[in-house]
């Protein structure tokens, strides 16, 4: 339950320890990385960087989350989810922008990241939230329009984005030609953007669980919720390390994968799990306390945010640098998509999900999973 608090320097310092490590890590990166990073080589020298920044960010990461469900407390559902699917989300975006623009020839890092994801939050993460909701509560009611609401949204923006770009002849195979970027760009900005406007001002109670109203107040645990501007300022700062040690922990990652012979799409993972780690954890409580809704809102919503955000910012970088950007999925990777989206859409099509649901969405990630490296 929401907790007031006053504003204790040492209570603050205590709970925003992720921050200050976050904030030191990043001055020595910013005075020491570049020697550090330029010399990479062996193995031991970028696990030991890999397994200092991962946690750190992942910290970061947390306290993102944090702040993010204190303002779901003040602003109710569902700004509070929107939010916290904002906040992480734009992390991904930010973390693809700094490598795009600052030169590593990575054409494939966005289409990864966007395809990990949709993997990661449909399969993995609504599979895990469904199977131990399911165990303990048999079947769990959610609002049908709302999840509808999300798939139709989603259907058209995976198809775009992820697989017409094999089919169209006008440029190379997986790419759009410059026009195409732009109808892209503009399709994937527009149907979020509508979907934004639906989901916070016309139909706002979609996305609340059947016999609430769009005013209600969830239990979001024993948090401390101070005011408004408290939480969006540290939501901010929480973020600002992870946006400016992104850049290092993509050369790290991708030194690793070329260092071990791994599959290259395995740094979009890495990059996504980083990501959807905390969003994860939030979706998987909530449907363990029977709150099957939240569950929907955060992985269906960054499933949907993950491609309207992502593809309009990566499209226009490649406008105005002229990266080379490929963004239709192969032939493997295109029938897991599909696949997916087949089953959510049954999935989700009745009031109700029960435990079976969650076992195959699990079988999927599983897939996922193995033909990545297999």
């Amino acid at each position: 339950m929401e907790k007031s608090q006053s504003y204790a320097p040492v209570e603050i310092i205590r709970r925003e320890s992720g921050l200050i490590v976050g904030l030191i890590t990043l001055v020595i990166f910013l005075v020491l990385g570049g020697g550090w990073l330029s010399q990479l080589s062996g193995w031991t020298t970028p696990l030991l960087l890999f397994g200092w920044l991962f946690p750190v960010m992942l910290w970061l990461s947390f306290g993102v989350v944090h702040h993010a469900d204190c303002l779901a407390v003040k602003l109710g559902e569902p700004y509070g989810t929107l939010i916290l699917t904002l906040s992480v989300i734009s992390i991904e975006v930010v973390m693809i922008s700094a490598v795009m623009l600052n030169g590593d020839q990575n054409p494939g890092l966005g289409r990864d990241m966007m395809f990990a994801v949709l993997m990661i939050a449909l399969n993995g993460l609504v599979g895990l939230s469904l199977l131990f909701g399911g165990l303990p509560h048999m079947e769990q009611a959610h609002n049908l329009q709302g999840a509808n609401t999300f798939l139709v949204v989603l259907i058209p923006l995976a198809v775009l984005s992820l697989i017409l770009p094999n089919f169209t002849v006008s440029s190379a195979l997986g790419t759009y030609s410059a026009a195409q970027m732009v109808f892209a760009l503009a399709a994937s900005a527009g149907l979020y953007g509508a979907f934004l406007i639906m989901q916070t001002l016309r139909h706002r109670g979609f996305f609340v669980a059947p016999g609430e109203s769009a005013e209600d107040v969830h239990d979001h645990g024993d948090i401390v919720v101070r005011s408004v501007g408290f939480h969006v300022v540290f939501l901010l700062a929480n973020m600002l390390p992870i946006v400016l040690l992104s850049k290092s922990m993509a050369k790290i990652i991708d030194y690793q994968v070329i260092a071990f012979s791994a599959p290259v799409a395995l740094g979009g993972v890495i990059i996504a799990l980083l990501v959807l780690a905390p969003e994860g954890l939030a979706a998987l409580k909530s449907a363990v306390d029977n709150r099957l809704q939240r569950s929907i809102n955060i992985c269906l919503g960054s499933a949907v945010a993950t491609i309207g955000l992502t593809v309009p910012v990566i499209m226009m970088i490649s406008l105005t640098t002229g990266n080379k950007v490929i963004l239709g999925l192969d032939p493997v990777d295109s029938v897991l998509l599909l696949t997916t989206i087949l089953v959510s859409v049954v999935t989700f099509s009745s009031e109700k999900t029960n435990v079976i649901h969650g076992v195959v969405h699990l079988v999927l990630f599983v897939a996922y999973i193995t033909m990545l490296f297999d």
